[in-house]
């Protein structure tokens, strides 16, 4: 068993999503700028970066930074710019995947710890060692290994190496990331964070001699999507994971929601939370992957961790399941009015039952029955994007809290 507490780490996209990251229970969350990530959609600038850095320092959390794309010549332009700012503003890691990064890593900002990510595919003891004898801190080890797998490295590597493994989120169809596929069919090149994800896309058997004619591989009509991977969940095996001697759980999804972020980083916090105040006495409560489901999400697989993933393939669609709207963010609370200022996400009415979930408790449920505008005049409807309006609501609640609502 780990002797510290295994960090749960959190993506983020933008500030907004690493602030809720970190107010929802994250010890950590890893994000980066658009140009060395492989997240090309992302918003952080330089100074979105500053911001966030000092925000999670502020609070005892730690901020890892994304420079893992896989580079060519042209790509280095500006690096050593970008990694003497990280370093400048306390960066408590680097994430690369590339010697030829590491080595500006080292040049520019030698006392930063370095990551490997899981693109560099770390599959073996061997591999692992060579990285650590590089200077490497932690590895981001790869998707394609199981617990007894991870467990003998876990137990054969130097202390003051750290090993860092995903729980949740979407998979990839290829070695832990590295696809050329995006690039073959769209000339999106998915190493350098502009992935098209062509796996998820429908296909059918097409012969040369019988142009024309398609043949579903599945018995469906409209084709099969067999590159398509489930959405990796491992909340049902927290002590496995733990006893396997992996430091940090990490999520996927720097593109989600601020809602998403939320409602998993909530899920795992909580699991977390009930392990570590007994783990002899730990039970795993349905509760939390429930939770999970409220957030968009594809059918759950374990991946590789336990065993070759035979199930790990949706054939028959590549949609989320979504069967919760996120509604709206609160922005403020008035004690003397029990009114919530809440800033608008999707289209809500006076009359929704909504649930209002937060950090650290469990939600509560109730019926939107006052509904004003930002002048006080009441409103049946809040229509339009991030409009402001104010609710009654029945429990306290604070910024960050978040409405959700079943869908009908």
């Amino acid at each position: 068993m780990n002797k510290k507490k295994v960090e749960l780490l959190a993506p983020a996209g933008d500030l907004e999503r690493l602030i809720v990251a970190a107010e929802y229970g994250a010890d950590a969350v890893y994000f980066g700028e658009n140009r060395f990530g492989l997240r090309s959609g992302v918003g952080f600038t330089l100074e979105d970066i500053r911001k966030g850095i000092q925000y999670l320092h502020d609070r005892g959390k730690k901020a890892y930074i994304t420079v893992n794309i896989i580079p060519h010549n042209d790509d280095f332009k500006g690096l050593s710019d970008y990694v003497a700012f990280l370093g400048d503003n306390g960066a408590d890691g680097i994430i690369l995947s590339d010697p030829g990064v590491l080595s500006v890593v080292k040049e520019v900002a030698p006392d930063v710890d370095v990551h490997l990510s899981t693109q560099a595919n770390a599959v073996n003891l061997r591999s692992i060692l060579f990285w650590y004898r590089q200077g490497i801190k932690r590895i981001v080890i790869a998707r394609e290994l199981s617990l007894a797998e991870i467990s003998y490295i876990s137990q054969n590597i130097p202390d003051d190496l750290e090993i860092e493994a995903f729980v949740h989120g979407a998979m990839c169809i290829s070695y832990s990331g590295r696809c050329l596929l995006s690039m073959y069919m769209t000339g999106r090149d998915a190493n350098k964070g502009e992935c098209a994800h062509p796996c998820r896309w429908e296909y059918a058997l097409y012969e040369a001699k019988r142009p024309g004619e398609y043949f579903p591989i599945e018995e469906d009509e409209r084709g099969t999507y067999i590159l398509n991977s489930k959405d990796l969940c491992m909340i049902q095996y927290i002590p496995q994971m733990i006893d396997a001697g992996i430091n940090s759980f990490k999520i996927e999804g720097r593109n989600k929601s601020s809602y998403y972020v939320a409602t998993v980083v909530g899920a795992y916090r909580k699991a977390l939370d009930e392990y570590y105040k007994k783990p002899e006495a730990y039970e795993f409560k349905e509760q939390w992957l429930d939770e999970l489901k409220k957030a968009s999400y594809r059918e759950f697989t374990t991946g590789f961790y336990l065993g070759k993933p035979y199930e790990s393939q949706n054939y028959k669609t590549s949609s989320y399941i979504r069967n919760y709207d996120f509604v709206g963010m609160v922005l403020d609370y008035n004690e003397k009015t029990g009114l919530a200022t809440i800033e608008q996400r999707n289209r809500v009415f006076k009359g929704d039952k909504v649930e209002i979930i937060g950090p650290y408790r469990d939600y509560f449920e109730q019926v939107i029955e006052e509904m004003y505008d930002e002048e006080g005049n009441t409103i049946d409807v809040a229509p339009h994007p991030q409009q402001l309006f104010k609710i009654k609501v029945k429990n306290r609640v604070k910024p960050y809290d978040m409405l959700r609502r079943k869908k009908v």
